[in-house]
């Protein structure tokens, strides 16, 4: 097939005219888009003046179709993004009535936004609610935690929520069945020093339910841990005939892990061993196994040296 042979001043006006054909497509298309289009978007509500004696339910969708007067480029990037600015709804005529007629707010939700882009309708054009009595209650936050420390590291104390209770209101049949309110999962790794962050509180998943405030402060100590051993007297339980017993041997080794700051002070004293004397007297045992009934928090117990002890009875 023959190919078509332009000489360099063909080539110079087919050049010229595919320039100028597209200079005056861009400036057809800039024009055009720099008009103004009716267009159907879509945006969520967002609520302000709610009722503070009556708890609401939204009947419908919290998603509204719009018709949108603006430019041909806000309708282009509302299509490509399908993003639009939240309709603020108010809601102070919940009031006295069981209804909102969003067509009569318009005027103040176009208020806040831009001039070239406001809104011309909505649908649905009214929004019907469910409503109960409100009540208010006051519940505890609970620390949500995925949390790995260090080799030798680890909680060494209580953790601290600021503040610790929320308060929730919303209607009966909800606010009664919430015990407590849960953080967002705090999640760190090789944690090797005392943590101390805000965290947000989970969200609401009910539309009528409030909870304030939004977020928490949250201190977890953490300290370094060694091992220690201390001697345990052991203490003979559920002697009821008063027998005259003696152990062998009569204090067994206790091993555990505390922190470095606390390695000082924890001793004997901060713990309790006993033998229960019943399982010989119920079960026959020739031997008594050894409980702690008493230790510090946070020290975690390695070994018991040893496990059981012996017994002779002087009746």
């Amino acid at each position: 097939m023959a190919l078509i042979k332009l000489s360099a001043s063909e080539r110079r006006r087919a050049s010229a005219f595919l320039t100028c054909f597209c200079l005056a497509a861009l400036a057809w298309i800039f024009t055009t888009l720099s008009g103004s289009f009716k267009f159907d978007a879509k945006a969520v509500m967002s609520f302000k003046n709610s009722p503070r004696k009556r708890a609401f339910h939204s009947l419908q969708s919290d998603t509204l179709d719009l018709i949108v007067q603006g430019t041909g480029w806000q309708m282009l990037f509302q299509r490509m993004s399908g993003l639009n600015k939240p309709v603020e709804v108010d809601l102070q005529a919940l009031e006295k009535q069981d209804y909102i007629v969003l067509n009569s707010q318009l005027k103040q939700i176009n208020e806040k936004r831009e001039a070239e882009q406001q809104i011309v309708s909505i649908n649905p054009d009214t929004l019907y609610f469910d409503f109960s009595d409100r009540e208010v209650k006051k519940v505890p936050v609970h620390l949500i935690a995925s949390l790995q420390y260090q080799r030798q590291f680890a909680q060494s104390g209580d953790v601290v929520i600021k503040p610790a209770f929320v308060t929730i209101s919303g209607p009966d049949n909800v606010i009664s069945r919430i015990k407590s309110w849960n953080t967002d999962t705090l999640a760190q790794d090789s944690i090797s020093e005392t943590i101390r962050t805000n965290l947000i509180l989970q969200s609401v998943k009910e539309a009528n339910l409030n909870v304030y405030p939004r977020t928490v402060q949250v201190r977890v100590p953490v300290e370094e841990f060694t091992e220690k051993t201390v001697e345990v007297p052991v203490k003979l339980l559920n002697n009821h005939n008063f027998y005259n017993v003696k152990l062998f041997p009569e204090k067994v080794n206790v091993t555990f892990t505390t922190s470095l700051r606390r390695y000082p002070e924890v001793d004997d004293d901060f713990f309790e061993a006993s033998a229960d004397l019943s399982l010989w007297q119920q079960r026959g045992y020739t031997s008594l196994p050894i409980k702690l009934t008493r230790q510090p928090e946070y020290c975690k117990i390695v070994k018991i040296e040893p496990q059981s002890v012996d017994f002779i009875i002087h009746k």
